[in-house]
């Protein structure tokens, strides 16, 4: 455990606890992409399938126990919750991603680093993630606003994304085996896919502002 490790999964957690926040606070996931969410809870799933398997720490095992069950609490929220479900944006959340599950599955069997079960589903997860933002990113972009609860989950996703690069890098010149170069390039993959939603995030931010101003 490094530095960089650990402050990716502090902002991996803040970012969902935001996400929490919003929607128990507000009693409305407006601005949230369901499919985003559904996305990343099967990243969670087939990546840790070693918690039946092998134990590294309860350091790690408590973080992807707390991964997988936040996540698939926020997708219950959202499609159980009778307040909750009346304001998700159906209709600007029209992203195909069973695509991005199907193109992230077979780019899994094909690009691996060992061609067993839980590797395959290992990288299977890996290729997803760096895509799983799209459908926010779509969301986001349609709805031409970005609330100040959504702009500071994504910043902090990608907070997770910048650190753990650091971490990788640092992992490279530190160990002997390192080799984790499919999460090294799906990681850039994913940091530019965040690049625009920062980018949307200032114009948003800056429209606000202009709207505040006394005239």
């Amino acid at each position: 455990m490094n530095i960089f490790r650990f402050a990716g999964d502090m902002t991996h957690l803040i970012s969902i606890l935001v996400l929490l926040l919003k929607i128990y606070a507000t009693k409305s996931c407006s601005g949230i992409s369901l499919k985003t969410q559904e996305l990343y809870a099967l990243v969670f799933l087939t990546r840790y399938l070693d918690l039946f398997t092998d134990f590294i720490s309860v350091y790690n095992t408590i973080m992807k126990l707390v991964f997988i069950a936040s996540s698939l609490a926020v997708v219950c929220c959202m499609r159980m919750h009778r307040v909750v479900r009346r304001s998700y944006d159906k209709d600007l959340d029209t992203f195909r991603h069973y695509f991005l599950i199907l193109a992230s599955f077979v780019l899994a069997l094909l690009v691996n680093e060992k061609f067993t079960f839980q590797e395959i589903f290992w990288a299977f997860s890996i290729y997803l993630e760096a895509l799983a933002i799209l459908p926010q990113l779509v969301l986001l972009q349609r709805s031409g606003n970005v609330d100040n609860l959504t702009g500071q989950y994504v910043f902090f996703l990608g907070a997770y994304r910048a650190f753990y690069i650091l971490n990788w890098i640092y992992r490279y010149f530190t160990e002997q085996h390192f080799s984790r170069w499919i999460a090294c390039v799906s990681g850039l993959v994913q940091t530019v896919l965040y690049a625009d939603f920062f980018y949307y995030y200032f114009i948003s931010w800056k429209n606000n502002a202009k709207m505040q101003l006394p005239a």
